[in-house]
């Protein structure tokens, strides 16, 4: 997360190389995944990770009916607590489609900075 956090708090800061800003996407969305064990609900930060989280029936093939997907930039504001997640939703750079796709936010920050 030291790789990126300059370039969260300041969107003018120069993008991480793409290998930590991977890292770091993919670290925090297993975090996710191991805080919050179960797969109802599914997170979708393409191209990086997509994992299955929250207790609940597990989904297995086709379309899951709980999704949170957003970008990589937007999931790191997030998974550090700069940003809100229904400010998120609100402004659109996330989408929470299914009844439970927003018990996402119990969960977060998973990593403050």
């Amino acid at each position: 997360m030291a790789a990126v956090g300059e370039w969260l708090r300041d969107a003018s800061v120069p993008a991480p190389a793409r290998a930590e800003l991977a890292a770091a996407v993919r670290g925090t969305a297993r975090s996710l995944a191991a805080d919050a064990p179960g797969g109802a609900v599914e997170v979708r930060v393409p191209p990086f990770v997509a994992v299955q989280c929250i207790e609940g029936l597990r989904h297995t093939r086709g379309t899951p009916p709980n999704v949170v997907e957003t970008d990589p930039r937007t999931w790191l504001l997030l998974a550090t607590g700069l940003l809100d997640f229904e400010a998120a939703v609100a402004s659109g750079v996330l989408t929470a489609s299914g009844s439970r796709a927003a018990e996402v936010a119990r969960w977060l920050p998973i990593v403050p900075l």
